[in-house]
């Protein structure tokens, strides 16, 4: 038998329009739960980045919260956690990645109550570093999904690898790129993906694949795709299912390629742990030919995209702003304002800004701009906390010089997205 176990990742950033969240709302989000609705046998593994919960309640899209916390109740979707801004975890501190994961978790929390209690972690992106794994695990995750571009050993098809740092360990399970890759640029059917299924279903006697992919591929990036790829290939599973109960009796034997479909924690249930290794940094669109080059993260921090090197700087000096911030802020006013540039910081970490800097091929200057404004907004109150603090004149002084510094960079971006 093989173990298919579907994983989507539902994302939108703080800075989306409505106009656009209400088009891949009912293009996307809504057909998909139609889809599991539909039929109560298929499952799934779901993240969805709180940011996008709150976006949703806040847009007049609450029924789609509602719709995952049922399905949740009825065992169809299994919650993962992550970041709720989406940052990329491997390149902010560790501080950042605990805050992310804390906050993430108790916006959904919130809004899907008993039925929100993740197992397994999606890093965004799939980025990955061993750096993560302490935070992941503390907050009580125990396994991670990362893509098969970072498996460093013998490719899992009945076993599932552990990964340490420290005191701090995790199961890791990896995606198959190159089967997610096919149906997420179309390049596979329905019946194309069970026979493929069915193939590697003949290797050995009980395997898995993971297939992962964003869930705005079924309907918005390729319209109508949850019903012509994935409400065929739940259908067919179900149909050949029901089949193989009603002749069980006589097909004794003959079940070795039968499809089961269960969610990412399932698979800890039927396949055994396996040898501790060390997976290689990357994310989901990282090549081997990027890894040799240590460009493990190319659509977030290239090595030879400028702009990309300036956000960061840009990034740092905020980081820094908003700890001294909390650190000298009095009270009154100034601790009014390091509390603001706290909440600020963490929706400017959003990964979007460096993606569409990116270049690789997308671009939009509109949208790295965005990401600057927000990280402006951060030094103001940040810097506003300090001024009004009862902090030395030094103190205030080196730190105005970094707002200066911050604005250089800032202006240096913006020239570039003047002229490329």
């Amino acid at each position: 038998m093989i173990y298919w176990a579907p994983f989507l990742h539902f994302y939108q950033p703080s800075i989306q329009f409505h106009a656009i969240l209400k088009k891949i709302c009912n293009e996307s989000y809504r057909p998909l739960l139609d889809v599991f609705e539909a039929n109560p046998s298929a499952k799934v593994t779901v993240n969805i980045c709180g940011v996008l919960t709150e976006l949703l309640n806040d847009h007049a899209a609450s029924d789609v919260i509602e719709r995952m916390k049922n399905l949740a109740e009825r065992g169809q979707l299994e919650f993962t956690g992550t970041s709720k801004y989406h940052a990329i975890l491997p390149l902010i501190p560790q501080e950042e990645t605990e805050r992310q994961i804390e906050l993430n978790h108790a916006t959904n929390k919130y809004f899907f109550k008993k039925a929100f209690s993740p197992k397994g972690f999606f890093p965004p992106e799939m980025c990955y570093s061993d750096d993560i794994i302490a935070p992941i695990a503390i907050s009580g995750h125990k396994w991670i999904l990362l893509s098969g571009i970072a498996c460093a050993d013998q490719w899992p098809m009945d076993k599932i690898y552990q990964i340490k740092s420290g005191d701090y360990a995790l199961s890791v399970l990896f995606r198959d790129d190159i089967l997610s890759n096919k149906i997420s640029f179309q390049n596979l059917d329905s019946k194309g993906f069970i026979k493929h299924l069915k193939g590697i279903a003949q290797a050995k006697e009980d395997t898995y694949v993971i297939t992962a992919m964003d869930a705005e591929t079924f309907g918005h990036h390729i319209q109508n795709w949850e019903k012509l790829f994935l409400k065929k290939v739940y259908d067919d599973i179900k149909q050949k299912s029901d089949l193989a109960r009603s002749f069980e009796g006589m097909l004794k034997g003959g079940l070795k390629d039968q499809i089961k479909v269960v969610t990412i924690s399932e698979l800890l249930e039927h396949f055994p742990k396996s040898k501790v290794i060390n997976p290689k940094k990357s994310s989901w669109s990282t090549s081997a030919e990027d890894i040799e080059h240590k460009n493990f993260y190319p659509l977030w921090l290239d090595n030879d995209n400028e702009i990309h090197g300036l956000q960061w700087e840009h990034v740092k000096i905020c980081i820094e702003m908003v700890y001294k911030a909390l650190e000298t802020a009095s009270a009154g006013g100034s601790k009014n304002y390091a509390n603001i540039s706290r909440m600020l910081l963490d929706s400017a970490l959003h990964s979007c800004q460096f993606w569409w800097a990116s270049r690789m091929p997308m671009w939009d200057i509109n949208l790295v701009n965005k990401g600057l404004i927000m990280q402006d907004e951060t030094l103001l109150n940040a810097y506003k906390a300090i001024k009004t603090s009862s902090s030395e004149e030094e103190v205030k002084r080196e730190y105005y010089h970094k707002v200066v510094a911050a604005r250089d960079l800032r202006n240096k971006i913006t020239d570039r997205l003047f002229v490329l």
